[in-house]
């Protein structure tokens, strides 16, 4: 099993709130035949109410990574054949800027956990989609959304991992998307 976990290629799909990042997910693991890793912050502020403190960000960031980990394992397996890949809405980055954001501070173990974890991919999606209210969703605004977006695409270009920014409608974005993961097989 440990094989077949070394030979999966992790996906990470992030960008602010409102981009298109779930629907990605979805249609990157029905593309691929293989799981998604649904974002956990979503789950618990539904259970637990969006008046959130930076405690509660420590307790998302390790929970999502909790998914993550399961997951994995679970993409090992339950498939006939070990799929290639394996898409993950959100990782570390999207919770440092969360926390740096609204507190302008980060826990040690996000950024600890930042540089522990391997990623093979990046798409980080833009924000020329328009902004959809839901219960969840916190910043409406256009120069809080590029902010944002400027923020998330100042993390990809200093680190290592290949990146690729994701626009246009959905259909673009589908291939665009489809197009980064093949080039990494």
């Amino acid at each position: 099993m440990e094989q077949k976990i070394n030979m999966l290629k992790k996906v990470v799909i992030i960008g602010p709130e409102s981009t298109g990042k779930s629907t990605l997910c979805t249609q990157l693991s029905e593309h691929f035949n293989t799981i998604w890793v649904k974002e956990y912050a979503r789950e618990y502020l539904l259970a637990n109410g969006t008046n959130y403190s930076y405690e509660n960000l420590l307790e998302v960031a390790k929970g999502q990574i909790e998914r993550e980990e399961r997951a994995v394992i679970n993409s090992t397996t339950t498939y006939e054949s070990s799929p290639q890949f394996i898409f993950i809405d959100t990782d570390m980055y999207v919770m440092k800027v969360w926390c740096e954001f609204v507190f302008d501070k980060c826990h040690h173990w996000i950024l600890n956990t930042i540089v522990e974890r391997k990623y093979d991919l990046y798409l980080l999606c833009n924000i020329d989609l328009p902004w959809i209210k839901d219960e969840l969703r916190e910043y409406p605004d256009l120069v809080t959304r590029e902010k944002l977006y400027h923020y998330y695409k100042d993390i990809m270009v200093n680190q290592q991992v290949q990146w690729i920014d994701i626009s246009g409608n959905y259909e673009e974005r589908l291939q665009t998307a489809i197009n980064a993961v093949n080039e990494i097989k």
